[in-house]
């Protein structure tokens, strides 16, 4: 029998799903799969690494798969070993301590890091992202021996990494940019009250606020702000935003945009090579959420393994389920009114838990809940099927409990 080589490059959360879900299929199409990371550790869950900055969680316990599954299913690992070259002409890549492999197909799961800010002393030390195993470690080393941190980006990591530095005894500043916390996820009210119940908790926050400056000679001691204000600190977190790894694609030939291009069966340029994941960008859009990445490992499995040969990923409005240092979230569509929109809205201020339900020509398209978010699904139901809500709008705020009748 021939030999088949599948190199895939990148292990993290949507690598690992893909790799499970190849096990799955019936037909195996490859011999021998291969798997290239530059992490030392096998693929762990990420989400998991906000409860171990906080001291919630052991590192042991993010790992997703024991040695033994790899070796059940006959999938090769080389860790702690990036590649740094990808050669379409020959279909081999190459790594930084000199390995060399071969394969028929290859997908690129090298996924993304913390976008650079583009600041005076972004380079000093004491400046760290809040992406993977090592920079979460390095959080916690400071955190031990330092008190005080700022943490630039009122996103979902942003809020993690200052929450998780709070628990460890920091002294954190947040500053966001926009005019309210997780801006993408929650309308002014929503970003308003948890800025509120995290502002009690210890937190500082500082929304409509931007650095200019990271001081320091070589290790930071203060941020500068636009209106010429200086913050003392002794850690400065960034998480504002991610940029996609496209380095090796782009290398090789491969085409790019924002991000590593791929038509709707994640094939790029180059027909024996995929990408999915936060690396890839399908038509306009790329991904910064672990679902879409979900999805696209579920479809390139099918791709790969000609179990369904008409398979293709359509980008979906997929609904963002966080949970800030217990407090849940749940958003999907859109979450701001616009001129065409009407607004459903309850709020309990005794719980502090919100709804703001977004409809425009009796069909929902957006649904922002804080606090309570266990009818989030049936909201995001309807906001992907374009329900004609007309019958039960009255009772929309309270749930498919008041809106749908047996019949």
């Amino acid at each position: 029998m021939a030999t088949h080589t599948l190199v895939i490059i990148g292990h993290g959360m949507v690598a690992q799903r893909l790799l499970e879900r190849l096990s799955e299929q019936t037909v195996r199409p490859y011999s021998r799969i291969v798997v290239l990371s530059g992490e030392p550790a096998v693929a762990y869950n990420r989400i998991q690494l906000s409860a171990w900055l906080a001291g919630d969680a052991d590192p042991d316990s993010l790992t997703l798969k024991p040695a033994a599954w790899f070796l059940k299913h006959g999938i090769l690992l080389r860790q702690g070993d990036p590649v740094v070259r990808v050669d379409p002409n020959t279909r081999q890549v190459h790594t930084e301590q000199g390995h060399t492999e071969a394969y028929d197909h290859l997908v690129l799961a090298t996924g993304s890091r913390s976008a650079r800010l583009g600041l005076d002393g972004e380079d000093l030390d004491g400046v760290v992202g809040f992406r993977d195993l090592r920079d979460t470690q390095k959080l916690i080393d400071i955190s031990q021996r330092n008190r005080r941190a700022v943490v630039i980006g009122g996103g979902f990591l942003g809020l993690e990494a200052a929450e998780g530095l709070r628990h460890r005894g920091m002294a954190v500043t947040l500053l966001h940019r926009s005019s309210h916390l997780l801006n993408r996820q929650l309308d002014t009210v929503g970003g308003a009250l948890l800025k509120e119940i995290l502002s009690a908790r210890g937190l500082t926050i500082q929304t409509d606020t931007a650095p200019r400056a990271l001081l320091g000679s070589q290790r930071v001691r203060a941020v500068q702000l636009t209106d010429e204000t200086l913050i003392s600190t002794d850690l400065v977190v960034v998480a504002a935003g991610i940029t996609p790894n496209t380095e090796l694609a782009q290398a090789a030939g491969l085409a790019c945009d924002r991000a590593i291009c791929v038509d709707h069966r994640l094939q790029t340029s180059d027909p024996s090579i995929y990408a999915l994941g936060e690396c890839c960008q399908v038509d306009d859009q790329t991904f910064g959420l672990v679902d879409p990445g979900y999805q696209q490992a579920n479809v390139l499995a099918q791709v790969l393994s000609g179990s369904l040969l008409d398979a293709t990923y359509i980008p979906a409005i997929v609904p963002t389920r966080l949970k800030i240092s217990g407090i849940p979230i749940y958003s999907c569509g859109q979450t701001r009114p616009d001129d065409a929109t009407e607004s459903v809205v309850w709020q309990d201020y005794s719980s502090n838990r919100y709804c703001r339900l977004l409809i425009r020509h009796q069909r929902l398209t957006g649904a922002v809940l804080f606090g309570e978010t266990r009818d989030g699904p049936w909201y995001a139901e309807h906001i992907q099927q374009g329900t004609d809500i007309t019958d039960w709008r009255t009772n929309l705020a309270f749930g498919p409990a008041y809106c749908e009748t047996p019949a």
